[in-house]
């Protein structure tokens, strides 16, 4: 009993300290520090005694306990009392027994129960996913054995007749160790229901004696066959006694209880600031179900105050830590198109937890992201005006590039649009774009590229597709959507001369590819003029083939294609 109030006096010490404490961190005892107890009733379902009678085996039978545990958050230290009662079952075969040829008829068994009881402190490591707890605790303390005399007596020869069976039983306080599985569902803050398994043993039990030193005994048998009827045979030796010893006593049960924790002492300073809200708000597509980073989101009140803005992150989230619970609009915002609104309602909002909202953007538009790049290169260009034209409706819109040479445009479905980019001193590529090639139920993004070329003076820029019928000057249908991009490019930087070069390959005289350079490069300014621009500011110039850009000059054998290369038409600004 002195080790047990040692073991008790640890425990409330312990429980004292941390108690007289104040909680900062949260309310909530679960999630941190705090005070719980239980009691259980269960059952032993397998008892395991060993001593030296081999014809006693032992019932499971009623467990009863209670626990105190103390966590400070997934570690607690805890103190428990166990009431175990078994009861010994004799196994001794009494059916056709015989002693000197009389059989035995007649019995007595004496069989006491035996109680043992636990007590016990040690360390509790528990799991916490919202009103469910799983632990496991150990403990390492005292148990007390008591009972459990058994004695099997025959009365066929006489009373007192003769012992077949005995066990002296137990009285002893011993050290012993417990482990145990708890599992507990929380209806509320302060009741819980519990569930689980124990294992316990209790180290070297000494056995009691009796007879002069006896523990434990019984009488041998050996069995006879008469005429295919079998029997036993007692044998009436000394081989009865047996002195006492110490072995573990053992078990495993299953229980079942109610746990009960008081509310968690808080500062009261700290009453609101540890009772945390938070709101988590998703931009998504309605039609694809995309994820929309960068939506602007605003939380408003019923009065239309804003009381909180974000912009959602790289997967469309945007979180709003802390905020107070009440009614709220929330609102966004993708690229000037408003989403649709989502609200909320005071009593959505869980303490301690995030209250998730989507909002939809249902525009049925497409967004034309694009960029603007210097060609042949990775290298954003800022600062360029994009022009979109409606090719059908004649609308155009314009917008500048940002800092990453990014550009943003909504498009309908089922148009047909023309996309180019200005800036001061830059050739741009034209674009032609088809949204019916989309489906806006899969697609809510296009993405495209416009190339811009440095127009330096003096530097020729190819146009491409400037093509001419053999022996031919005059402009074809396919020539012309790259001579407007030259027209664009001249009304759009309105100081700049350029000239416009045509060169052949090696095949044929030079005079010949002389004249046929020039007849086509006047046949490109005129076109040029044609569309509004002052013929003062253009020159044509035919190079023949002066200026190959390979090495297929006169009399080398080169195929079409490296032919090919040499036949173009360029443009190049004019130094002043």
């Amino acid at each position: 009993m002195k080790n047990l109030q040692k073991l008790l006096f640890v425990f409330v010490l312990l429980l004292a300290i941390k108690t007289n404490a104040q909680v900062t961190t949260s309310a909530n005892p679960v999630d941190q520090s705090g005070f719980m107890m239980s009691i259980r009733a269960g059952y032993d379902i397998v008892p395991m005694y060993k001593n030296n009678t081999p014809y006693i085996d032992y019932k499971g039978g009623l467990e009863l306990g209670m626990s105190a545990d103390y966590y400070w958050s997934w570690f607690g230290m805890g103190f428990d009392f166990d009431y175990i009662k078994n009861k010994p079952l004799s196994t001794y075969p009494i059916d056709n027994l015989f002693i000197g040829g009389t059989q035995l008829t007649s019995f007595v068994l004496d069989e006491q129960p035996i109680t043992r009881m636990f007590y016990g402190i040690g360390p509790d490591f528990r799991y916490v996913s919202g009103k469910f707890q799983a632990e496991l605790n150990t403990r390492v303390g005292m148990g007390k054995i008591k009972g459990g005399r058994t004695f099997l007596q025959e009365t066929t020869t006489g009373s007192p007749g003769l012992g077949l069976n005995f066990h002296a039983g137990y009285d002893a306080h011993v050290l012993s160790a417990k482990s145990q599985l708890r599992f507990t569902y929380f209806f509320n803050d302060n009741f819980g229901a519990h569930f689980g398994a124990y294992y316990i043993n209790h180290f070297s039990v000494p056995e009691l004696e009796e007879f002069g030193g006896t523990s434990a005994g019984y009488r041998g048998f050996t069995e006879v066959n008469d005429v295919d009827i079998h029997f036993n045979q007692i044998d009436q030796g000394d081989g009865f006694h047996r002195k006492p010893c110490e072995n573990n006593i053992s078990s495993i049960g299953l229980f079942t209880g109610i746990t009960y924790r008081p509310k968690a002492k808080v500062k009261k300073e700290c009453e609101v600031c540890c009772q945390s809200y938070a709101l988590a708000v998703t931009a998504k597509d309605k039609f694809t179900g995309e994820l929309l980073p960068n939506t602007d989101v605003a939380i408003k009140n019923i009065k239309g105050e804003v009381v909180q803005t974000g912009t959602t992150n790289s997967f469309g989230v945007v979180v709003f830590d802390p905020i107070e619970p009440d009614t709220y609009s929330i609102n966004g915002l993708l690229y000037e198109v408003a989403l649709d609104e989502n609200t909320t309602s005071k009593k959505e909002f869980v303490k301690n937890e995030t209250l998730q909202k989507e909002i939809l953007y249902s525009d049925t538009n497409f967004i034309l992201k694009g960029n603007s790049v210097i060609c042949n290169s990775n290298t954003p260009l800022n600062g360029v005006s994009v022009v979109l034209k409606n090719k059908a409706q004649g609308i155009q819109k314009n917008t500048m590039t940002d800092s990453s040479g990014t550009f943003i445009f909504h498009v309908k479905q089922k148009a047909n649009y023309e996309i180019y980019g200005k800036k001061d001193k830059f050739f741009s590529q034209t674009e032609n774009i088809t949204t019916k090639d989309y489906d806006r139920n899969i697609t809510l993004f296009i993405k495209l590229e416009i190339c811009m070329e440095k127009a330096d003076c003096g530097t020729a820029i190819r146009l491409n597709n400037i093509h001419y019928d053999l022996d031919k000057y005059f402009i074809r249908a396919s020539a012309k959507p790259e001579l407007n991009r030259l027209v664009q490019f001249m009304v759009d930087n309105p100081s700049v001369h350029v000239e416009v070069s045509s060169h052949t390959d090696s095949r044929g005289s030079d005079t010949y590819n002389d004249t046929l350079s020039q007849n086509r490069a006047n046949a490109a300014v005129d076109y040029v003029v044609s569309q509004g621009i002052d013929r003062v500011r253009l020159s044509g110039v035919g190079y023949g083939e002066s200026i190959l850009l390979n090495h297929c000059s006169d009399n080398v054998n080169c195929s079409k294609a490296e032919h090919q290369i040499n036949r173009r038409t360029e443009m190049k600004v004019v130094c002043p």
